[in-house]
């Protein structure tokens, strides 16, 4: 049985992955719909729970954003097979016991090209807002509200071209 996770990165990161064929070196973080998330939000249907992972990798993805690549956030989701809940607050958090290969890989989302002020600002506040920063919190927050872009496999080639 597999498990749709939600893999946070960065641009270099989702060229690296590319030249892997896959993602690794194992085990690594990443975000999935949990046990300890469906408790979090019992109201919550599959959907708002994978929609939830998403967003959390997609605010990780914040933090990984390096001066010498674009200010866009990558996420790539993934169908890994060896995954346990980590250790940490946020309930979405697994640990992924295996390399996998390139080709359970889904889809990667990333933001639109328009989005780059919005994501660099966030990016730039990141940190503090991880420390309890209520005002850059606000502004991780407007960014998290923007929709990332969703891209086939076959489509990777063509999007780190850009």
């Amino acid at each position: 049985m597999s498990t749709r996770v939600f893999v946070a990165t960065s641009w270099a990161g989702l060229r690296q992955i590319v030249t892997a064929d896959g993602i690794g070196p194992a085990p690594f973080f990443a975000h999935a719909v949990t046990d300890g998330l469906r408790a979090a939000y019992p109201e919550g249907a599959d959907e708002e729970w994978e929609y939830a992972a998403l967003t959390a990798a997609a605010r990780t993805a914040l933090g990984l954003i390096s001066e010498d690549g674009p200010a866009r956030r990558v996420v790539v989701a993934a169908d890994a097979g060896t995954v346990v809940p980590a250790e940490d607050a946020d309930p979405t958090v697994v640990e992924v016991g295996e390399v996998v290969p390139y080709r359970r890989i889904a889809a990667v989302l990333v933001d639109p090209a328009d989005a780059v002020g919005t994501v660099a600002e966030a990016a730039a506040r990141w940190a503090d807002a991880e420390a309890g920063d209520v005002e850059a919190e606000q502004v991780v927050d407007r960014c998290l509200d923007l929709d990332l872009a969703w891209y086939a496999t076959q489509e990777i080639g063509d999007l780190l071209a850009e």
